[in-house]
């Protein structure tokens, strides 16, 4: 039910009861929604008001104005909130994206080269790689670095398939309080574009992370080369509470 005290004006919140519902699935894809006047009635407001909420749905992308026939709900775009803290099978799992994920090198020792970005830089770090694909394509290609102090027996962890964020939280007792994270458009280096199905000169987003656990700040870093061409990769912000 909308509520007139609210400070919340009542297009909003008739929007957000809508989109709900879309989430829900009461009201599925391709599916029209009631009328202007209906909604009107239903919900006991004016006709200006369901119309405000209703565009701020379309705005968002999530319905859209037919001329001559009425609104309907739009098919979406499979959408991953990759840079979460849940993980990356995690994030195409909240996503509905069915996603196969296998590593292309296994855990090793690697001395990282110079990058003013990566923690490991200049020093050894365990290192692999791996490549997700959805509808049989290949959408994501990730390098990661982990601290050999924090994570000393990695090399024997079966990490084919696995949640490495699961792995963390269940071997290691760790979960991360935050990460920071730098984003780019690059053309990725040719191992990456190979594994990607990329032409010569294509290129994706690149975003590098770092996380920080208790007492192991930066312990774990990663170089995600993300093709945006194959699937929506978003972030969902939260604003922060007031303190007084």
């Amino acid at each position: 039910m909308l509520n007139p005290e609210s400070p919340l004006p009542l297009y909003h919140q008739l929007a957000e009861l809508l989109s709900a519902r879309i989430s829900r699935g009461e009201f599925q894809m391709g599916a029209r929604l009631p009328s202007e006047p209906d909604l009107s009635r239903e919900h006991g407001i004016g006709r200006p008001t369901v119309r405000q909420a209703t565009e701020l749905l379309v705005q968002r992308g999530l319905i859209e104005r037919r001329r001559g026939s009425g609104t309907y709900v739009r098919k979406q775009e499979p959408r991953v909130d990759l840079f979460s803290l849940a993980g990356t099978l995690s994030s195409f799992q909240r996503g509905n994206v069915l996603v196969v994920t296998k590593l292309v090198r296994s855990v090793s020792k690697r001395r990282v080269g110079v990058d003013s970005e990566n923690p490991f830089s200049g020093r050894e770090a365990y290192h692999f790689s791996r490549l997700s694909s959805a509808n049989q394509k290949p959408v994501l290609c990730e390098e990661l670095f982990l601290d050999m102090d924090v994570f000393p027996d990695l090399p024997s962890v079966p990490l084919a398939g696995a949640s490495l964020a699961q792995i963390v939280q269940d071997r290691y007792y760790l979960k991360p309080t935050h990460a920071e994270q730098t984003f780019r458009v690059a053309e990725p280096a040719r191992a990456v574009q190979k594994l990607l199905a990329l032409a010569p000169g294509d290129r994706v987003l690149l975003v590098k992370r770092t996380l920080f656990f208790p007492r192991a700040p930066r312990a774990v870093f990663s170089e995600l080369h993300c093709r945006t061409d194959e699937l929506i990769f978003s972030q969902t912000l939260h604003a922060e509470p007031h303190h007084g």
